[in-house]
């Protein structure tokens, strides 16, 4: 549309990353708002969706030297690498997950090439923002991953059997963290008929496990128990409870077939939970899948994408989780950036306006500057 907003799509540089950050779907509603939209060759093949079917939906399908050319909005599920953004205008929208922790350099590059960065993940957990949140949309996929990987990796099944021949005994899977991660691997793990617990460090969540049909694994009466954090995520807890809640896991792990790992803490390494002496206690042919192994992990040991064995346990975790799902992560992620887009889509200006609570929230540069208060800090 001569006028509109140009939205460039790009294909993902990163090494495993199979996901894209629009479908055809979302980029027929893009052109509804009055945009067009850029897709670059290929960027849709590792998560089902061909070249054609982008053209079918009235995007550009261009090469990656002209895919942001004068691009006001630049799309992408991780940062792209600046030398993806030649072309794009002054003052362009990078809209993506863009790790501003974990990429600092990169976000600097951002800054300095006079673009405007949008980081998704740092999307305040509000009521109206819900449809935007790519980390809560990704982690429910992950958690049902995380279950698949584990099901597969241990030689035994999953839901009680009554045979003729006898009784096979149901699996006990222990989940350990139960945001939107952990509650997807309870209910999946439910539905493969395991025997399931769950712990948190937020007591808040004890009705959530039950209600899936799961036993409440929980330290009592020690300082600490809340957990709650800002926004929703869990916070570091006292070095009291840290202590009852291993001794008290270290009891619990000892019995249990797979356990599901999921603690996170934004912008620091991922909180240990389980020890070696930990892991030794358990029974052999027992699987671990640590989902936080790409933030340092919550297992001692664990390597990304490698299947680790100690004292006879598989150890097991994906750096790029939501990735082993394509198709689906993909259509999850590209509503999220709809959502986004088109909830601060100003008709009269033919472009998204970003309101002060989650601007503020998200920018991470402008003006040539990083400006987001918790870079700065």
């Amino acid at each position: 549309m001569a006028g509109g907003q140009r939205i460039a799509v790009l294909k993902e540089r990163t090494a495993g990353e199979t996901r894209v950050a629009a479908t055809p779907e979302t980029v027929k509603k893009l052109i509804g708002l009055g945009a067009s939209v850029a897709v670059e060759q290929g960027a849709g093949l590792t998560a089902s969706v061909s070249d054609a079917e982008y053209a079918a939906a009235g995007a550009d399908v261009v090469s990656a030297d002209a895919v942001a050319k004068d691009a006001d909005i630049v799309m992408g599920v991780q940062g792209p690498d600046p030398v993806q953004l030649s072309g794009a205008k002054p003052g362009a929208w990078i809209v993506a997950g863009l790790d501003p922790f974990g990429r600092r350099e990169r976000i600097d590059s951002y800054a300095s090439g006079g673009y405007e960065a949008l980081a998704m993940e740092f999307m305040p957990r509000i009521t109206r923002a819900q449809s935007m949140d790519i980390l809560s949309s990704q982690s429910n996929l992950s958690g049902y991953k995380a279950v698949l990987a584990a099901a597969d990796t241990y030689g035994r099944a999953f839901p009680m059997m009554m045979t003729a021949a006898g009784t096979v005994t149901a699996a006990k899977v222990f989940v350990m963290g139960v945001g939107v991660a952990g509650l997807q691997a309870i209910a999946t793990a439910k539905r493969l008929g395991a025997q399931v617990s769950a712990t948190d460090v937020r007591s808040a969540t004890r009705e959530q496990i039950q209600s899936l049909g799961a036993k409440p694994i929980f330290v009592e009466n020690v300082e600490g128990i809340e957990g709650e954090g800002s926004g929703g995520y869990a916070t570091e807890m006292s070095d009291e409870y840290k202590k009852a809640q291993a001794e008290l896991v270290s009891s619990h792990i000892a019995k249990q077939d797979i356990v599901i790992t999921t603690a996170l803490i934004p912008g620091r390494p991922a909180p240990r939970l389980i020890t070696d002496a930990q892991i030794a206690s358990m029974k052999p042919g027992s699987v671990i899948f640590d989902l936080a192994v790409p933030q340092g992990g919550n297992v001692e040991g664990s390597v990304a994408d490698e299947l680790v064995e100690k004292h006879g346990v598989k150890l097991i975790g994906f750096s790029n989780t939501p990735a082993h799902l394509a198709a689906d992560a993909s259509a999850l992620f590209a509503r999220n950036l709809f959502n986004f887009l088109s909830a601060f889509w100003d008709k009269e200006a033919g472009k998204p306006i970003l309101d002060e609570e989650i601007g503020d929230a998200i920018r991470l540069t402008k003006d040539g500057k990083v400006v987001n208060e918790r870079l700065l800090g």
